[in-house]
């Protein structure tokens, strides 16, 4: 028998992940992606996309398919989905790891403004030009400010609402810092605006900033529910699912 594990995706420590047990005769890993964006990376081996329909729908899908374990691999941000990955998995039965990246820490000549939400970040913007790097559907909290001119980058094209006066850069990273300060200069940015999703991927910005002199607003991430193990790494994630007592198969799920 093999372990069959949902992965709850859409970053690159899930795709990293997904890749390390792709052809492993003990593990059947299936990544589960969001479908928010219209043409994401490439999975390694069985990827299902779409919602669940909520917890109950999750916790009824996790029964069909007789699954041992689940890896919470979302977004740092993506605390709905975690907290229905949750309830999910206790109602059965099913072993739960959050995998989450480190988030930043600041620096020597980092300015930065910690905030505890998005709406605490636009009710006091220090600057005039944002760089505003908080994803499409963080943009509805900066809606109403119609004094400040906003600079978003997006994979794709987001949708309303959004400030009236923003000008949308569509591209997919990463991103060196001789890109993120290109960006900055052209459009004389003076605050950058992003969430504390931590790894290297899009790090570049908050380099370029600091030698740029731009102050950075930074959102902290929400915390991972209580009594839920974490691992920081996808090696850590893989030896949690490969090793761990409970996630022998046939453990969970019916």
């Amino acid at each position: 028998m093999t372990t069959r594990v949902l992965l709850l995706g859409g970053t690159g420590e899930a795709r990293r992940l997904a890749g390390r047990l792709d052809g492993d005769p003990a593990v059947e890993a299936i990544s589960s992606l969001a479908g928010r964006t219209a043409a994401p990376r490439p999975v390694p081996g069985r990827v299902r996309v779409g919602g669940f329909g909520g917890a109950d729908g999750l916790a009824a899908w996790l029964r069909d398919e007789r699954i041992d374990a689940v890896v919470d691999a979302t977004h740092p941000f993506a605390a709905r989905m975690t907290g229905n990955a949750v309830r999910a998995c206790e109602d059965a039965g099913v072993p739960l790891l959050v995998l989450r990246r480190p988030g930043w820490t600041r620096g020597p000549g980092d300015d930065w403004r910690r905030v505890p939400s998005l709406a605490a970040a636009a009710a006091d913007l220090p600057g005039e030009r944002v760089f505003l790097t908080t994803g499409r559907t963080g943009l509805a909290a900066f809606a109403g400010d119609d004094r400040r001119r906003f600079v978003v980058r997006s994979v794709d094209p987001p949708g309303p609402p959004m400030p009236p006066r923003t000008t949308v850069v569509l591209a997919r990273g990463p991103f060196t810092v001789e890109d993120e300060a290109a960006l900055m200069r052209g459009h004389r940015v003076d605050v950058l605006v992003t969430k504390d999703s931590g790894g290297a991927m899009t790090a570049a910005k908050l380099t370029a900033a600091r030698d740029l002199g731009v102050p950075v607003v930074m959102v902290d991430r929400p915390p991972v529910p209580d009594g839920v193990p974490v691992a920081e790494t996808v090696e850590d994630a893989a030896a949690w699912l490969i090793h761990a007592g409970p996630l022998m198969p046939g453990s969970g799920g019916a």
